[in-house]
């Protein structure tokens, strides 16, 4: 699996886009960003697209005659890092100071309660 990059909070945007639809060309890219509700000019998508190419987030996949781009790194494996990294950039590391905070900001659900309970059940000793 390739090495996990940092990841900003712009270039998250565009990984978004190449987790959630595959391969894109730079134009189906701007497009669909443009479609989530940004109003970036095309030119800072593709700085963007360079920069997670840099990063070995993106790769560049040749198809014929069109230019893709696509995820390098999985979805999963980069949220569990950034959530590492966060945890321990805000929190000192501490889970539960950052979980008693995220519970009382997030206006939980009945549904999310419950399910937050069946997780901490489950991993009571």
């Amino acid at each position: 699996m390739a090495k996990i990059p940092q990841i900003s909070e712009a270039e998250w945007e565009v990984m978004k886009s190449l987790w959630e639809h595959g391969a894109l060309t730079s134009g189906e890219l701007v497009q669909r960003i443009g479609e989530a509700g940004h109003a970036w000019a095309p030119r800072t998508i593709k700085t963007l697209l360079a920069r997670l190419v840099k990063k070995g987030a993106a790769a560049v996949v040749r198809q014929e005659k069109r230019v893709l781009y696509a995820a390098k790194v999985n979805r999963e494996a980069v949220v569990k890092r950034e959530s590492r990294s966060f945890l321990h950039r805000v929190f000192d590391g501490a889970v539960t100071p950052a979980l008693v905070h995220l519970i009382e900001e997030g206006k939980l659900t009945s549904r999310e309660i419950d399910e937050l309970k069946k997780i901490l059940d489950r991993e009571r000793p």
